[in-house]
Order: structure tokens, then C-alpha cells, then sequence
């Protein structure tokens, strides 16, 4: 594709837009390897005229756009993130993907062209008065990418009065936008358990600790601590979703393990769950005889939206044309977009791409091997953003962006 066609007319932009996001898709990169991704993002961004930098937090991409009197004064930060997902796509367009193993399962490559249409949108009409950073984060997908940038300076470097960001999300109609005032993405922890035994015969059980005994019973307790532990009025999920252990028939194994996650909206409910799974973990193995270890990781914090700037994301959203509503909750999927949000104020929308007509298979699910991006979502996200970058730095009444 021609990245020379980033900077033509605005009747034109779509198309490209379009070509774009299918090229990202047929070229998924995993977490902190978006090399191809972050280069196609700085060139489409260089001939823009923004300034650029390139390698922030590994693989990240910022472009900044000055503009107006007050250009050094206020400044507002639009993340889109790169990464795809360990998963062999099984739709066969003909953009799916070429590299066997990864695949763009979650519409990655969508939130990047529309960045990318929002910076060419911005860059040509110019109606905002201060700096517009467009962050491209990498490894959004578990690995902390938006943690890793925040490290290298991202704020020092590039300050934000405020951060937003969106995710597209199939269980809305194309043409409806969400987002609510605090919590919107729950947080997110791994716990991993070792139950370790001695091993032995499975017809002499007397003679070994049963790891595998121990472990059933482990989890049907595990499935227990949110019923019994948390107030009913508090929201949390614990699941296990791996159990490992034994090769034979005919043999007890030595070692059982065990891999679930939990996800809830506060810290407390966090320190809560944690407790009650390391004391259940300890008397299920004191019962058992067996010796236990835990591993207990916090990965990604609650994605929190501060009020006046979940108010913006949906007073631009209602602005653009979009069926603009209060989420009724919060989603147990995490986010970590969760890491500005703590560093800055700011606001995280679900923008609805759910098709009219889904076919007799229905939309693809985020995560499914045939997921694939709707990409008449591509311009209401292009003028959300900017619409967004207009009023956080409006230096008189505005009026709605104007439609690529």
C-alpha cells in the first residue's frame, strides 16, 4: 500500500484507511515485536509533518501535533494500542492473516488506522489550540505495554492533561458508544498453585499424598471465595482454567498444577480475594498432606474514568452522531490503558461495531480465531478522536468535527 495517500484529500482518506487496517491485519505482531506495525505508524505519521518518536517503552510510537497560541500550554493524549494475539485465525478473507500463530483477534489493527485517520484529520484542520500526542502502545495483551511506556518517560516526555482512549466492541450496534464515569475494565490477576505430593501407585494411595485428590477439592473451594467472601453488592470473578498433572493411567503423580484468574473493580476486593485463596490453598494441603505453592500477580489495575472526562468521551461521541449512553457496568475484560488512567485523568469508550446484517454465524466475538475488524467502525472512530483532541483543547465553543 502507498503510505503517500496518509496526507491526500479527505475524500480519499477512507479508502486508504480501509487498506491500511487490512495490512496491519494480514501482518499481526505479538507484544513488543510491532516493529513492521510501529514503522508503517511513523512513516504514515512523519509525512503528516508530526513530530515523531519512535522506541517508547520498546516498540511505541508518539507523534505530536502542535497547534494555536497556547500550543505549549495545554495538551491532551490519544492512545491507540498495536499488538495482536498468540492465535491461529481461522477466517479467510483475503487479508487474514500470514503469520501462522498470530492473528488480530481483538481489532488492534483498527484502533491503530483509526489513530492514524484521527492524526491526518487533526493535522489538516488544525481547530484546536494546544499539543495533541497520538500514542501508539504496544502489547496491550497481558504484557503491560502501557506500563512499560510510562516507564520510559511517557509523561515527562510527552505531557497529557488527560488520556483517552477506545476499544471496539462487537455487543454493540455499529453507530452506539459507551463508556460510564469510574470503573469501566475490571482488574486483572494470575494465580498459579503447585500441589506437590510424593507420587506413587494408583493402586496403593495410602502410600503418597494424593496431589490429584488435593487439587479437585482445591478448586471446588476456589469457585467458593467470591460467593462467600466478597459483599454481594461488590463485583468479582475468580475462574480456574488450566489444571495440569499425571501421564499414566496407573500412576499418582508427584505434582499437580493449577491456573486461574480473578478479576475485580477495587483494591480491596483484590486484598480480600488473595487472602482467602492463599488460606484456602494452605488448608486444602494441611488436609491433604501435600505441600503447596502459590504464586499470586496483579497485572493490570481497574480501568477508572475520572467523571468530567467520561462526560467529554460521551458528550463527543453524542457530537459525531453516535447513540452516545452510560454504560449500565463495568466489564469484567481488562485493560491496560488502566496504567494512564492512573497517571492521568481521563476516559476509556467502547465503541460499537456490531453489523446490522451479521450473517447466519453472527459477529465474531473479541478473542475468536474468525474475529475480524467491521471496518465501516473506521470513520466514527477517526471523528471521535478527533472530536475529543477539539473540545479537551478548545479555545472557544466548538462545533462537531467535521466527517472523513
Amino acid at each position: 500500500m502507498s503510505l503517500q495517500a496518509i496526507a491526500a484529500p479527505v475524500a480519499d482518506l477512507l479508502p486508504e484507511l480501509v487498506a491500511l487496517r487490512r495490512d496491519l491485519h494480514a501482518h499481526p505482531e505479538l507484544a513488543f515485536a510491532e516493529r513492521r506495525t510501529a514503522g508503517v505508524v511513523a512513516a504514515a505519521l512523519r509525512l503528516l509533518g508530526l513530530e515523531v518518536h519512535e522506541g517508547v517503552g520498546g516498540t511505541g510510537v508518539v507523534g505530536t501535533l502542535r497547534c494555536g497560541s497556547g500550543s505549549g500550554a495545554r495538551s491532551v493524549g490519544l492512545r491507540a494500542d498495536m499488538d495482536a494475539l498468540p492465535m491461529v485465525e481461522l477466517g479467510r478473507s483475503a487479508h487474514a492473516s500470514r503469520t501462522p500463530g498470530v492473528h488480530h483477534g481483538c481489532g488492534h489493527d483498527g484502533h491503530t488506522s483509526m489513530l492514524i485517520g484521527a492524526a491526518r484529520q487533526l493535522a489538516r484542520s488544525r481547530r484546536f489550540d494546544g499539543t495533541a500526542h497520538f500514542i501508539f502502545q504496544p502489547a496491550e495483551e497481558g504484557k503491560g505495554g502501557a506500563r512499560a511506556m510510562i516507564e520510559d518517560g511517557l509523561f515527562e516526555r510527552f505531557p497529557c492533561d488527560s488520556v483517552y482512549a477506545l476499544h471496539n466492541w462487537p455487543d454493540l450496534p455499529l453507530g452506539h458508544a459507551q463508556t460510564r464515569a469510574g470503573p469501566i475494565m475490571a482488574a486483572a490477576d494470575r494465580f498459579d498453585i503447585v500441589l506437590r505430593g510424593r507420587g506413587g501407585h494408583a493402586a496403593q494411595p495410602h502410600h503418597t499424598p494424593d496431589a490429584i485428590l488435593a487439587a479437585s477439592q482445591l478448586v471446588a473451594q476456589l469457585h467458593t471465595i467470591v460467593s462467600r467472601r466478597i459483599d454481594p453488592g461488590e463485583s468479582a470473578v475468580l475462574s480456574v482454567t488450566r489444571i495440569e498433572g499425571g501421564h499414566s493411567h496407573n500412576v499418582l503423580p508427584a505434582e499437580v498444577s493449577i491456573t486461574g484468574t480473578v478479576r475485580s473493580f477495587d483494591a480491596a476486593s483484590q486484598d480480600r480475594i488473595e487472602a482467602a485463596l492463599r488460606a484456602t490453598v494452605d488448608g486444602v494441603a494441611l488436609a491433604s498432606g501435600t505441600q503447596a505453592e502459590v504464586s499470586y500477580l496483579r497485572y493490570y489495575p481497574a480501568t477508572v474514568n475520572t467523571d468530567d472526562e467520561a462526560a467529554l468521551a460521551l458528550a463527543a461521541a453524542s457530537a459525531i452522531g453516535l447513540q452516545a449512553d452510560t454504560a449500565p457496568r463495568a466489564a469484567f475484560t481488562s485493560e491496560d490503558f488502566a496504567f494512564m488512567l492512573k497517571r492521568r485523568p481521563g476516559a476509556y469508550l467502547w465503541l460499537g461495531q456490531g453489523r446490522a446484517d451479521p450473517g447466519p454465524e453472527g459477529d465474531r466475538a473479541l478473542h475468536h480465531p474468525c474475529y475480524d475488524f467491521n471496518d465501516d467502525a473506521l470513520p466514527l472512530g477517526v471523528r471521535w478522536f478527533c472530536e475529543v483532541a477539539e473540545r479537551a483543547l478548545a479555545s472557544s465553543p466548538l462545533r462537531s468535527s467535521s466527517s472523513p
